[in-house]
């Protein structure tokens, strides 16, 4: 596992924005709010703790700092959304 440039981006208690896909209905995604933490399993790094779960933070995870760039490069990459108030899930 390759760890991240996001290393030096972002640092213990920054909030970041994630896509995060229902681990139930893998074709729903949305974007959700996530703590930056110090990796429990490798105090050196750095991950990202939603849903009472830490991912490491690495180059394979698409992390943005606002939900405003997280919701423009979602609907860039899955489309663009007809209608709603967008894909930011506030619900944590």
């Amino acid at each position: 596992m390759e760890y991240s440039q996001y290393s030096n981006e972002y640092q213990a208690g920054d909030i970041v924005y994630i896509f995060y896909r229902n681990p139930h209905t893998q074709d729903v995604a949305n974007i959700q709010e996530a703590a930056v933490v110090n990796n429990p399993e490798d105090p050196q790094s750095l991950a990202v703790f939603v849903y009472e779960t830490y991912y490491p933070l690495t180059n394979e995870m698409a992390v943005y700092s606002t939900p405003q760039e997280a919701e423009a490069a979602y609907q860039e990459y899955f489309g663009n959304i007809d209608g709603g108030n967008g894909l930011y899930d506030e619900t944590f």
